[in-house]
């Protein structure tokens, strides 16, 4: 009898930082439920996105290759008009429909401005816009105050979104479970993404004058670039001091603990529908948040590791390793599309070269054992958008980080004896082999993967030839 796939569950938060899970043991964030999901995982903790922002992130996941191949540089709903990604363009997601599964999509979307997942291979959807008149329904006269800084949700917590979605997700599981094709559900939370509004117990969960500073919080700007500065006076936080921050970033934990549980909850439903034994689960964020670190706010202008850094854990009992951890290099979102459907049994060749790899001979020690090579680098977009077009490259190794900022001064932490990423030592002549030869193979990757940033000659000599005025 011929095996059926395995079910796929995906599951991301939204600015959700590697080290604010609680297995990452960094920060006092409580999140029981996905420690127990990542006992039963591969957990990766070198995981990395690609490009730090929402829509261009979720656009390259499903289909495989970098942003900027197909002009998704920033989310398509704000500043200048961009590209997205078309019905008619590749997706893993349609490719799996094709393979005979059904789907369901819940959450935040921000792939096409005017197509929905139908038309990316979901059968069905369910929308932030329905969470939204649910709740206008319900609390008619509910108003929030304090912007993006967050405050306490008056609702009560079964209402709330995180588990609003909880809710829709399990009963798409129930239904997709009851038929005999396997079955793919992605749910996409949109928190702890700001503002950050925890309810119930969770809004006062986290005493804000027990909360540590990051590790990045003091921050000088010293021979950083420009925009990093100027973004503490766009969002009116230059004169916020550590108590000003804490607050923030209590809650920021408080809904992380929330949609923790909202996640247990699926998880638990999931066992109890006798699921979970053939269904791979893939926990993950699109991209990390500052919340104070380096005194900032999101997630713009800056590839530090506080943006860039993410969760991942990837589970299937029986099949995979199972609490195993790994500090090779991944593509949290690049090397979903070739992970998932290698997991799915589908050999049909994508009509795209992707940009990641599968990485499940690292789920299942097969890598290691071979003693196969793996990449020992990440590379890391960004293109402007909040407060003005800003383009940077980002290339990390476990030693060193250098960035590419093509109209300012560019980047390098050591990140050995600076892990937090404080001290810019770009113009130090001590470093100037490793600069030299971290900036090669940026571009080297950078051409690889047909980045049009490296397509003309100014560009590329800046680039190659280190054509850079340094502060």
């Amino acid at each position: 009898m011929v095996q059926r796939p395995p079910n796929i569950l995906l599951i991301t938060a939204d600015q959700l930082r590697y080290d604010c899970v609680g297995y990452s043991r960094v920060y006092p964030v409580q999140t029981p439920n996905l420690d127990r999901l990542a006992a039963q995982s591969t957990v990766f903790h070198h995981a990395y996105s690609h490009i730090p922002v929402c829509s261009p992130a979720r656009q390259s996941m499903l289909h495989g290759r970098r942003a900027e191949t197909i002009g998704a540089l920033w989310n398509y709903n704000a500043f200048l008009p961009v590209g997205s990604l078309q019905p008619e363009q590749y997706s893993w997601s349609a490719a799996l429909a094709q393979q005979g599964y059904r789907s369901a999509f819940l959450g935040k979307w921000g792939v096409n401005p005017s197509e929905d997942p139908t038309a990316f291979g979901y059968d069905s959807y369910v929308s932030e816009t329905e969470y939204r008149e649910f709740r206008k329904d319900r609390y008619p006269e509910l108003t929030y105050t304090n912007g993006y800084f967050g405050e306490t949700n008056p609702i009560p917590l079964a209402d709330s979104e995180t588990h609003w979605f909880a809710d829709r997700t399990i009963e798409a599981i129930d239904q997709l479970n009851a038929g005999e094709e396997p079955w793919h559900v992605a749910v996409h939370f949109a928190e702890p993404h700001l503002p950050c509004r925890p309810a119930g117990r969770f809004a006062d969960m986290y005493d804000p004058n027990q909360i540590p500073e990051w590790q990045g919080f003091r921050e000088s700007f010293q021979g950083k670039p420009y925009i990093q500065q100027q973004q503490l006076i766009s969002w009116g936080v230059e004169s916020y001091t550590w108590a000003d921050w804490a607050p923030v970033v209590a809650r920021y934990y408080g809904i992380i603990s929330q949609l923790d549980e909202a996640i247990g909850r699926i998880l638990e439903s999931l066992e109890q529908m006798g699921a979970a034994e053939n269904t791979v689960i893939i926990f993950t964020a699109d991209h990390g948040d500052m919340c104070g670190s380096h005194r900032m706010m999101d997630k713009h202008y800056i590839l530090y590791d506080d943006v860039v850094r993410v969760p991942l854990m990837i589970s299937w009992p029986g099949h995979l390793q199972s609490g195993a951890t790994n500090d090779a290099f991944v593509y949290n979102l690049l090397d979903m599309g070739p992970t998932v459907l290698e997991l799915a049994g589908v050999i049909d060749e994508p009509p795209v070269r992707f940009h990641g790899q599968s990485i499940v001979p690292l789920l299942n020690g097969s890598l290691a054992q071979q003693g196969a090579n793996w990449r020992d680098e990440i590379v890391a977009s960004y293109n402007g958008q909040q407060f003005g077009l800003f383009t940077q490259r980002m290339i990390r190794t476990q030693t060193w980080k250098y960035i590419w900022n093509l109209t300012d001064t560019d980047e390098l932490y050591d990140l050995q004896s600076d892990p937090a990423e404080l001290i810019n030592v770009i113009g130090e002549s001590a470093h100037a082999e490793v600069v030299a030869d971290l900036r090669k193979r940026l571009f080297d990757r950078l051409s690889e993967d047909e980045d049009p940033v490296v397509s003309n000659e100014w560009t590329r000599r800046q680039l190659l030839n280190g054509a850079k005025l340094h502060k």
